[in-house]
């Protein structure tokens, strides 16, 4: 049984900002990430997959990571929702992040990648095939990217 969603997942412009990753999924690949819900949030939280999202910041912070996120990064979610995305992947592979970053900025998702990224303990685990696209809003305004895996 998954944990109830937590507060800071909660707030009106998190909660308004994790729609989106469900919202922006449906809109470029035509399939639902979750299935329909009264409350998105928390079909999001609890889905098998992990599914995080970052913003459009320079070093962009995730804003959400769901339970089988944060188990896969061993990581809670006060800390997750502080860490640069980039830290999600060792220094050696952070070139190749980038690169799966820029292709999805070029074709709004990509649903052919795999890598190797690291939990906040130091653990290296394999995410792939993942999906990670484009966070818009209805009028193609970007607000960030999220991906999916299974952890």
């Amino acid at each position: 049984m998954t944990a109830p969603v937590p507060d800071i997942y909660r707030t009106p412009e998190r909660a308004a900002r994790i729609r989106l990753i469900a919202e922006s999924h449906f809109r470029l690949l035509g399939r639902p990430l979750v299935s329909a819900s009264e409350d998105p949030v928390a079909a999001l939280w609890a889905a098998p997959q992990a599914i995080v999202a970052h913003g459009t910041e320079a070093d962009p912070i995730f804003f959400f990571g769901n339970a089988a996120a944060l188990a896969a990064f061993e990581v809670d979610v006060e800390m997750f929702t502080r860490m640069p995305s980039r830290l999600s992947a060792e220094a050696p592979l952070r070139e190749e992040r980038q690169e799966l970053l820029d292709r999805v900025r070029e074709n709004g998702f990509i649903d052919d990648y795999a890598g190797i990224r690291i939990s906040a303990k130091g653990r290296r685990f394999r995410i792939g095939p993942a999906v990670v696209w484009e966070l818009t809003d209805a009028h193609g305004k970007v607000h960030g990217q999220a991906a999916c895996f299974a952890p």
